[in-house]
């Protein structure tokens, strides 16, 4: 497939555009809002780029694909969980309790210590 010509112009005049207005979009905002709520000082435009590559950074990533991957691997992990029987299950959810300390309990776990120990009374 042949790209054209004009297409290596346009596309960094586009690129620059749509920087140019997410800058100006975040510094408006910032100045609009964060004065007069936080007491924060008022930004430049420059700052306001800064500070939208930050959030980008932190928050967003660069879009590398990293969406489309979640969501294939959401539904991977779906697919899967759909396969597995209640007690695959389960085991699953011990992990995870072991691991990080969280998962709500579900009728098809096994009791809890405090109700064992106050039916023992």
């Amino acid at each position: 497939m042949r790209i054209p010509k004009w297409l290596f112009v346009a596309a960094p005049v586009g690129f620059a555009i749509f920087i140019a207005i997410g800058g100006e979009i975040v510094m408006h905002l910032w100045n609009w809002l964060a004065p007069a709520l936080f007491g924060l000082r008022q930004v430049t435009f420059w700052q306001a780029l800064g500070l939208l590559l930050l959030c980008r950074i932190l928050f967003g990533g660069f879009g590398l694909g990293s969406s489309g991957h979640r969501s294939q691997s959401g539904r991977r992990m779906s697919e899967r969980w759909e396969q597995m029987s209640p007690e695959e299950r389960e085991r699953m959810r011990q992990g995870w309790r072991g691991r990080f300390g969280f998962c709500r309990a579900t009728p098809e776990s096994p009791e809890s210590p405090e109700s064992s120990e106050s039916k023992g009374q």
